[in-house]
């Protein structure tokens, strides 16, 4: 049994869905690891990662106002606003998706549905650099 762990980092333009598939994909064949599982984590509480459709970017779309529609900026039930409007909304919008999502990995590589794919969903309405840490367990 073998582990490879590695970091990296993405950068955000705004709020929305970012596409880090490729970047955890080469890390999976980095590790030389042909049958296990890819944990990948985001280390931030107003980004998530989500697994989500690959194909249709209206998907992303809806997804993010669907967010917009279920946690407003601005509400005026949060206290915590230090950063502006979107502060705790991002937080809250982080705890409704995830910190971090585990595919399985077979033959070297993520072993993801058809339309599948892993995303960084940046919930604060200005960019940042967001890191990442892929963990790559098996045989």
């Amino acid at each position: 049994m073998g582990v490879f762990q590695q970091t990296f980092e993405a950068a955000t333009r705004a709020r929305g869905i970012v596409d880090v598939g490729e970047q955890v994909a080469a890390i999976v064949q980095q590790s030389g690891i042909r049958t296990g599982l890819c944990q990948v984590f985001v280390h931030h509480t107003s980004a998530s990662l989500v697994l989500t459709e690959n194909a249709d970017p209206d998907v992303h779309r809806d997804l993010e106002a669907w967010m917009q529609r279920a946690v407003p900026d601005g509400d005026a039930l949060y206290r915590h606003t230090m950063e502006g409007p979107d502060d705790m909304s991002a937080h809250v919008r982080s705890m409704l998706t995830q910190s971090g999502i585990s595919v399985p990995v077979g033959d070297g590589r993520c072993l993801f549905g058809t339309w599948q794919g892993i995303y960084l969903w940046e919930h604060r309405t200005a960019g940042h650099t967001r890191r990442m840490t892929v963990t790559v367990i098996g045989e």
